[in-house]
């Protein structure tokens, strides 16, 4: 099934990925929304729990190793044309992370990462699904499993 225009949803994860009072962000290197900033992550594979998926995403985006948490939210993104026909439909599951080991650096999906504090985050052109999350999530203490 391909990602534009699918005959169905597309599961994505991605990680908030807190380091004291930092959140790490990846520019993103792919449509939808390249350029923009965002938490990493990407599309589940078959067969992958959500948890993997999301430890897989981190590691390809980012080259961190990362522990993942408890849900912090469960989203969608639905993209459509100009005639509204749907040209992308992601589930989105949110989780807490933490860094276990690694260093930050852009890989894969990514042009570049960067540490900020939560409150630098809006200054940058961040995608709306990530602007509305750090906004609702502002305060919210990570919890880990």
């Amino acid at each position: 099934m391909g990602r534009e225009y699918p005959v169905a949803p597309v599961v994505a994860v991605s990680a908030l990925i807190c380091e004291g009072e930092r959140i790490l962000l990846i520019r993103r290197d792919g449509e939808p929304a390249r350029g923009q900033w965002s938490v990493p992550g990407g599309v589940l594979k078959l067969g992958e729990t959500l948890k993997d998926g999301t430890i897989r995403e981190v590691r390809e985006e980012t080259g961190l190793m990362v522990e993942v948490g408890d849900t912090v939210e469960v989203g969608e993104n639905i993209i459509r044309d100009r005639e509204g026909r749907v040209v992308f439909h992601y589930v989105l599951i949110d989780y807490w992370a933490r860094p276990v080991a690694g260093k930050a650096q852009a890989a894969s999906d990514a042009s570049d990462v960067m540490w900020v504090k939560w409150e630098e985050a809006n200054h940058y052109p961040l995608t709306d699904a990530t602007r509305s999350m750090l906004k609702r999530r502002k305060g919210d203490k990570p919890t880990w499993t």
